[in-house]
């Protein structure tokens, strides 16, 4: 099954229009920090947990990394805290992979502006806060992966769809022990 965060359950697609919508400043990394948390539990609670009770896969775009790289490095929370909001609130969840994927700052926040332009309901909010903010969530998930090589694996975004699904398949069948 494929999911999203933040969202992914009713409670949390509620906190997502909150949290993804309106101008840059509108809510403080610590108070986007205990959002994030609240859909995140609502996700687990209502979507992964039950999900996984019934065997299926679960693929979600974001978790508890984003958090640790958008409030935390990009914004300035506490890890101390974000670290114990993620014990109390992921209780134990946690990916078996996880996939970064990289790419230069101003290409990522292009294709981001091409995007919205295209789609006309975009959240941009996160987009809006400036490349600086993107440098240290880039370098933020770059040192995530590196502090857990055996969860996280990063992808070239910067290349050809073609190779990034080609790493992207290569990544998840080798880690994930799909003999494919």
């Amino acid at each position: 099954m494929a999911t999203r965060e933040p969202g992914g359950s009713p409670g949390a697609e509620a906190i997502r229009n909150l949290v993804l919508k309106g101008d840059a400043d509108r809510w403080s990394p610590v108070t986007e920090t205990l959002l994030m948390y609240g859909a995140r539990r609502d996700h687990i609670e209502r979507t992964i947990e039950p999900a996984l009770a019934r065997g299926a896969w679960v693929v979600c775009d974001r978790f508890a990394d984003s958090t640790r790289a958008y409030q935390g490095a990009a914004g300035g929370v506490d890890p101390q805290f974000i670290s114990a909001l993620e014990t109390h609130v992921l209780d134990g969840a946690r990916p078996d992979l996880t996939l970064v994927f990289d790419l230069p700052v101003d290409v990522g926040l292009a294709r981001a502006e091409a995007f919205a332009a295209a789609d006309g309901h975009a959240e941009t909010r996160f987009e809006s806060k400036g490349l600086a903010f993107h440098e240290r969530l880039r370098a933020a998930f770059s040192q995530i992966a590196a502090g857990e090589p055996e969860r996280c694996a990063i992808i070239d975004a910067a290349a050809t769809i073609d190779a990034v699904e080609a790493q992207v398949w290569e990544t998840v069948s080798r880690r994930l022990d799909l003999g494919g």
